[in-house]
């Protein structure tokens, strides 16, 4: 193993902790149908009302950015081993 794989699994598991401590902290959502949990359908959103400046939308911005960070690093710690040999 590289010090190159080594930094790569250290960074994808502090990535992948931060993502588990920022998902959990977030509200859960509750549906009031079926329906409405199929097609994610809504009357309106608070989201829209506040354009997401609200802790909610906050910490949901962040989960996106950390799954995009740890799916780059996935890739990242699979794919430069290749091309370095």
């Amino acid at each position: 193993m590289s010090t190159l794989e080594v930094i790569g699994g250290v960074v994808i598991i502090v990535l992948s902790l931060i993502t588990i401590i920022i998902c959990l902290s977030q509200e859960q959502k509750s549906q009031d149908s079926m329906t409405a949990a199929l097609t994610g359908a809504s009357a309106d959103s608070f989201y829209g009302k506040n354009e997401g400046r609200t802790k909610e939308a906050i910490l949901a911005k962040i989960t996106r950015t950390l799954a995009i960070l740890l799916f780059a690093a996935v890739l990242a710690v699979n794919i430069v081993p290749i091309f370095t040999k």
